[in-house]
């Protein structure tokens, strides 16, 4: 059995999200594109956010609504991810590596989502 849970900071899918957010920042260090930019930041920002505020709430129905938006953020992430490898903001193998780190994150959300719903 994995490790107990007591802060969000414990949770992997929050760890993979940060580090995905931080990846996101540093590859976009000298694009020139700020609007682009800007999205990409937020979207990527607002994953583990969502999921630290959820985790903080004091329902697990509110708890899986944030997740949820995490989700969707995620998604949002990717499609902009897409763009910015499209218009080469993004290199084609760092874009592969953060669309692949996106739909881990989406994959780990839909089952922490699944397991809330089921067992809390």
């Amino acid at each position: 059995m994995g490790k107990k849970i007591e802060s969000f900071e414990d949770l992997e899918v929050w760890k993979e999200s940060m580090r995905r957010t931080k990846d996101i920042y540093g590859d976009l260090t000298n694009c020139r594109d700020f609007s682009l930019r800007d999205q990409l930041q937020r979207a990527a920002v607002s994953v583990p956010s969502n999921i630290a505020e959820g985790f903080e709430r004091q329902s697990n129905r509110e708890y899986i609504q944030f997740l949820y938006i995490a989700k969707g953020s995620a998604g949002e992430l990717r499609t902009q991810v897409y763009l910015a490898i499209d218009l080469k903001i993004i290199g084609l193998e760092s874009g592969r590596d953060l669309l692949d780190s996106c739909k881990k994150v989406s994959s780990m959300l839909y089952n922490l989502i699944q397991t809330r719903r089921r067992n809390f």
